[in-house]
């Protein structure tokens, strides 16, 4: 059973920084896509950034526009760890966050596919 697991998310000052972190168990980590996606509140689900692996040693990432140049997404493969590092933050950077997972996703796609496996998410508030 596939299963997410995000924490590191909390409150910072615009202009600050912030980490989250996904626990990933229950899944073949290689040749697989994992992402980070946000919502805020009265707002649509977005995608925020990518990590593709193709193998054991070749990773592939993406970003949103909107956060392209103060984020930074990595993965740990033998740890079964990804990570969002939030630079600069804004207040419009305000949303749940959450991990995501689906071994049917490509990373040509890994901004707008549909994902199956969801974590339960991690609030991050800039003020």
């Amino acid at each position: 059973q596939v299963q997410l697991v995000e924490s590191g998310g909390g409150s910072a000052r615009a202009g600050g920084s912030l980490t989250l972190s996904c626990v990933v168990s229950g899944y073949d980590y290689f040749n697989r896509c994992l992402a980070w996606f946000r919502q805020a509140p009265g707002k649509e689900r977005e995608a925020v950034a990518f990590s593709c692996t193709e193998g054991p040693r070749r990773y592939y990432y993406g970003y949103a526009e909107s956060v392209k140049g103060r984020f930074l997404i990595s993965q740990d493969a033998t740890k079964n760890l990804l990570h969002l590092q939030m630079n600069a933050l804004k207040a419009d950077d305000t949303a749940m966050y959450y991990c995501a997972t689906d071994p049917r996703v490509q990373r040509n796609q890994a901004l707008s596919s549909e994902y199956q496996y969801w974590g339960q998410g991690t609030q991050v508030t800039v003020s």
